[in-house]
C-alpha cells in the first residue's frame, strides 16, 4: 500500500472519530461512541503502517497538522463551531510548515 494513502486513512480516520467523539456527549450516545471507537482504532493501524516507511517525525507532523485543521472544519460545519481570524492564521501556519517539511527537508527521506 502506497504510504501516503494509509496516511490518508489514518488522517480522514482520525478526524472522524474525533468529529464522532463531540457527537458522544462523553460516551452516552452509541451509535458515535462506537464511530469514535472504531475510527481511532483504523486511524492507529494505518498510522502503524505509515510509519514502517516514513520517520516518526514527518509523520506526526503530517498527522497533527492535518487533522487540526480537517478538524477545525468539519467541527464547523458539523458542531457550528466557529473558527476567528487568529484560528484561520495559526492553521494556515500549519498547513505551511507542513508543506515546508515536505518539501525542504531530508526528513522526510525513508528510514
Amino acid at each position: 500500500m502506497n504510504v501516503y494513502l494509509a496516511l490518508g486513512i489514518a488522517i480522514t480516520a482520525e478526524v472522524i472519530a474525533t468529529t464522532a467523539l463531540k457527537s458522544s456527549d462523553g460516551f452516552t450516545r452509541l451509535v458515535p461512541s462506537l464511530i469514535t471507537i472504531v475510527g481511532y482504532g483504523l486511524a492507529l493501524y494505518f498510522l502503524t503502517i505509515t510509519m514502517k516507511t516514513l520517520p516518526t517525525g514527518l509523520t506526526y507532523a503530517i498527522w497533527a497538522g492535518l487533522g487540526i485543521v480537517l478538524i477545525s472544519i468539519s467541527s464547523y460545519f458539523i458542531h457550528g463551531q466557529k473558527i476567528d481570524l487568529a484560528g484561520m492564521l495559526g492553521m494556515t501556519l500549519i498547513i505551511a510548515g507542513v508543506a515546508v517539511i515536505n518539501l525542504f527537508s531530508d526528513t522526510q527521506l525513508h528510514s
